[in-house]
């Protein structure tokens, strides 16, 4: 047990990184995994590169300032600004969390048996596992939390032992020194314990005057109780070698017939004032009077005991009347019984019948989560296609202009990618990328306007890299005075060969439209909406 490490405890809050791998029933799937942990995603944010991070995870390393993203990195897509990772840059990714929530899900711990979803687990079972690896306060020592009360109880070193008289609490851990320590107690303390003993033993006749015949077993067994304890102490007496009280509490053990109640509670003095002092393992004799005072309460509690003897025979006579009425009972209680366990026979059958429905219940509900969630993949893929052209010329309507263009000022959303395009059905797939505040050596002077090449379906049938004039515009509404740029890649950098990720690096024009045009009167925003054209020259192929 020492071997294993503490379990984590629970948290709904986005305050833990990630779910331990091994609890996932199913295949493990890359895009379930944090960038940063390389654990199971929980609470998923979205940073604007595209990369997911556990909520706790992207905090923790943003919290010292903008980092670079390291999976950009290791993909070698690193990009600024978009690959910076920095507070307030990322979004929650409600999607991937409920997909990843509702994935089938087992206990990590070893021995537990339970099943679910991850959902089901980080709610109601992550930290109440009975399997779970827990630290015990007082010695440090590895347990599983159902063996806690077991550990304190028997196992635990720094656990205390108590004085059977007086509860004086001794540390187990040092047991062979405080062996010491309470036979020096019991030397020190045999007046007091005594004393005790006496107060008792006159609280006992001033319950045993107002007993009631149902109380006479109870005081018959406290009697012989309270015999058996003054006989343990007066052997305890005779190993510490006392004489003078021993003939005292003898007269008490044989002329009782009773006996006492369980060892006193409570706590004695052990400071020198409170107790005779003790030369060696003897102990003061307990006064004479004391004595005499004892032996005559001791006789007076015998004439009690006869008289109890008496009133008890009476009772018994009412006992075998009460014994009659209880038979008849007993029989009424069986039929109740048999009839209860028909009850509950039934109702184990009816829980059985539920158990299996609610299970079917969250099946249809896994069922339904994935159908939500393609259906929301293939509504994407239904608008990308309906914005689609398939003659290298696309032109790209960006409305509220004013707000995205003010995004792109603080930062919030410096680049916005247009929809994808196509020079034919099996082409060139390609995209534009914009900056409204301007990006590298035109930021906040010029807004910024990129080509970007995309990889395509067919994109082995094509010949790379790519090489065909590109032409960008920003259409005059009253079809004036377009502004126009345009190029031919160079086939020579990575922009233009045959993309290995979702799309290669964007290539165009910094300096494309000098934002002061855009600033005074002009025809190019009208309605808070401009439009953006695109034409690839297709000749050759």
């Amino acid at each position: 047990m020492a071997a294993q490490e503490p379990s984590p405890t629970s948290s709904l809050e986005g305050n833990k990184p990630g779910f331990p791998k091994k609890i996932l029933a199913n295949h493990l799937e890359d895009k379930h995994l944090c960038n940063s942990c390389q654990k199971i995603l929980r609470r998923p944010l979205q940073a604007q590169c595209g990369h997911r991070f556990c909520s706790f995870c992207f905090n923790k390393t943003v919290s010292s300032g903008p980092q670079k993203c390291s999976a950009c990195i290791r993909e070698d897509l690193f990009e600024e600004p978009t690959s910076i990772l920095k507070l307030g840059g990322a979004f929650p990714d409600n999607a991937a969390r409920r997909e990843i929530e509702a994935l089938t899900a087992v206990c990590p711990n070893e021995g537990c048996t339970w099943t679910g979803i991850i959902k089901e687990y980080e709610a109601g079972h992550e930290g109440d596992c009975e399997f779970q690896v827990i630290l015990c306060p007082s010695c440090k020592e590895l347990m599983r939390a159902n063996e806690k009360e077991r550990h304190n109880e028997r196992e635990c070193p720094e656990r205390t032992l108590n004085c059977k008289y007086c509860k004086e609490p001794f540390l187990l851990k040092n047991i062979k020194v405080e062996k010491e320590k309470v036979h020096e107690h019991e030397s020190a303390c045999s007046y007091e314990h005594l004393n005790m003993l006496l107060h008792f033993i006159m609280g006992i006749k001033v319950s045993l005057e107002s007993l009631q015949p149902q109380s006479l077993d109870v005081a018959s067994h406290r009697l012989q109780e309270l015999h058996q304890s003054l006989r343990h102490l007066e052997h305890k007496m005779n190993q510490l070698g006392g004489g003078g009280v021993l003939g005292a509490v003898g007269g008490v053990g044989g002329g009782g017939g009773g006996a006492p109640a369980a060892p006193v509670l409570g706590a004695c003095a052990l400071a020198p004032a409170s107790a005779p002092a003790l030369a060696t393992t003897s102990f003061t004799p307990l006064p004479s009077a004391v004595g005499a005072a004892l032996e005559l309460q001791l006789h007076s509690e015998k004439t009690k005991v006869v008289e109890l003897g008496r009133r008890c025979q009476q009772l018994e006579l009412k006992v075998d009347t009460f014994e009659n009425i209880v038979c008849v009972l007993n029989r009424e209680v069986e039929r109740s019984v048999t009839t209860m366990e028909t009850y509950n026979s039934q109702h184990r059958l009816d829980q059985d019948k539920i158990e299996i429905l609610s299970n079917k219940v969250r099946q249809l509900e896994r069922t339904v989560g994935l159908r939500d969630l393609s259906i929301v993949e293939m509504e994407g893929k239904m608008r990308e296609m309906a914005a689609a052209t398939f003659d290298g010329i696309f032109v790209w309507k960006i409305s509220d202009f004013t707000k995205k263009r003010q995004d792109a000022v603080a930062g919030r959303a410096p680049a916005m990618f247009s929809p994808a395009y196509y020079t034919s059905k099996y082409g060139y797939k390609m995209c534009l990328r914009i900056y409204l505040n301007g990006d590298g050596t035109g930021r906040s002077t010029h807004l910024s306007l990129f080509f970007v090449v995309m990889r395509g379906h067919s994109d082995a049938l094509l010949k790379w890299p790519f090489n065909q004039k590109v032409t960008l515009m920003l259409l005059d509404q009253n079809n004036r005075e377009h502004i126009i740029d345009a190029f031919r890649p160079d086939v020579s950098s990575s922009s233009f060969q045959r993309p290995v990720s979702d799309m290669n690096i964007a290539s165009g024009c910094p300096l494309f439209c000098p934002l002061l045009k855009l600033d005074s009167k002009n025809s190019y925003i009208r309605d808070d909406t401009v439009f953006i054209k695109a034409i690839v020259d297709l000749t050759g192929l």
